[in-house]
């Protein structure tokens, strides 16, 4: 199923103008005090005290380390627990290539505002763990130690959202550990690329010079320009430095070039395997990701509806958090809504369908 989903009236404008005010009660307890008072977990860089935006502040101060055991030892690994554990499952945000939990600033408080219990996790070799005994960072690793993670911390069947390569994250994990998973939400995937593809083969001085380059804040910037439609210079800047704040830990080169040399994710063959209900989030305009390989990703999951979000870019849920968090939400609930009998109350939010179903003949005829 593809449906056209239109953001609420404001939808567009920046961010901060479309999320919801900080609740009263919430901000009288002491995590939000050390929010107001303008203090961080002290694993974080200090160049975090000089982000400006007051929502990557906010979930900046609820990072935490947790200790997860798995084959390549204990990594106190980052991430952000929910304020408060629900009778439904979980939902689990991952994040895009080289990136940290701080993508959700915007939607991860949304999706709480709508009652969601949501966590979000930093991905081995990214994010802001401890990795100062380096373990190996390939794809195997990444898996386990998600799976220990979920195993020790989370304990019950999670709605896996995972944006750009965080959707290969997502299949390759669910097709390994399929009851851990109760549905997939992917969103702009990048699934059709074969792994690291050339680069796997670079000398290790040629992979460390790349990935130095990497973390230049020109090239970041201008990276921006098509991760997003419409952007000012100044909240490019301000995006860029949230966006690189993990590549000021000592590890952060070594993690990736490991990942880098490992051949990384190629779970084309994976997708056939995927047996969960998935949601796909497409937008219309993304530079990145081309919106075919989406449908044709619809066309090839087995249980899986598509929703496109017109005049957005390659992140949405950081350029329209609320149209995530709604189609989301919507997702997560719409089982409930469902199976609930007569009388009882569900909070469900509707989202109108405009186009119909697509077909793997069609697909072959028109990509």
């Amino acid at each position: 199923m593809v449906t056209f989903f239109s953001a609420r009236p404001g939808a567009a404008m920046p961010p901060t103008l479309v999320l919801i005010e900080p609740n009263v009660k919430w901000l009288s307890n002491s995590r939000s005090l050390r929010i107001l008072s303008g203090e961080f977990p002290d694993f974080l860089p200090k160049q975090v005290e000089d982000i400006k935006d007051t929502y990557a502040r906010k979930l900046a101060s609820r990072i935490e380390r947790i200790p997860v055991n798995f084959s390549k030892g204990c990594v106190m690994s980052s991430c952000v627990k929910p304020k408060e554990h629900k009778e439904v499952n979980p939902v689990v945000l991952l994040h895009g290539f080289d990136s940290t939990c701080l993508e959700w600033r915007y939607t991860l408080p949304l999706l709480e505002e709508a009652g969601l219990e949501t966590w979000a996790v930093d991905i081995l070799g990214w994010g802001f763990s401890d990795l100062e005994r380096l373990p190996s960072c390939d794809v195997a690793s990444k898996r386990d130690h998600l799976y220990q993670l979920w195993s020790t911390h989370i304990k019950r069947p999670m709605v896996l959202v995972g944006p750009s390569l965080g959707s290969a994250v997502a299949i390759d994990f669910s097709v390994h550990y399929p009851e851990a998973v109760d549905k997939l939400v992917l969103i702009n995937a990048s699934v059709y690329a074969k792994g690291t593809g050339n680069l796997a083969t670079l000398p290790k001085a040629v992979a460390y010079a790349g990935v130095h380059l990497l973390k230049s804040i020109p090239l970041r910037l201008y990276a921006a320009s098509f991760f997003f439609n419409v952007l000012p210079l100044s909240t490019r800047i301000e995006w860029t430095n949230i966006g690189r704040l993990h590549c000021l830990l000592p590890w952060w080169e070594d993690a990736t070039v490991n990942f880098m040399i490992s051949g990384g994710y190629n779970v084309i063959d994976q997708i056939e395997h995927v047996k969960h209900k998935t949601l796909l989030i497409l937008c219309a305009d993304d530079q990145i990701i081309d919106y075919k390989l989406g449908v044709r990703l619809c066309c090839e999951l087995p249980n899986a509806t598509l929703r496109l979000i017109p005049e957005c870019g390659h992140i949405p849920h950081v350029e329209k958090p609320y149209v995530v968090s709604t189609l989301i939400a919507e997702f997560v609930q719409s089982d409930q809504s469902q199976s609930a009998k007569p009388g009882d109350s569900v909070s469900t939010i509707p989202v109108p369908v405009i186009a119909g179903s697509f077909t793997s003949r069609y697909l072959s005829l028109h990509l």
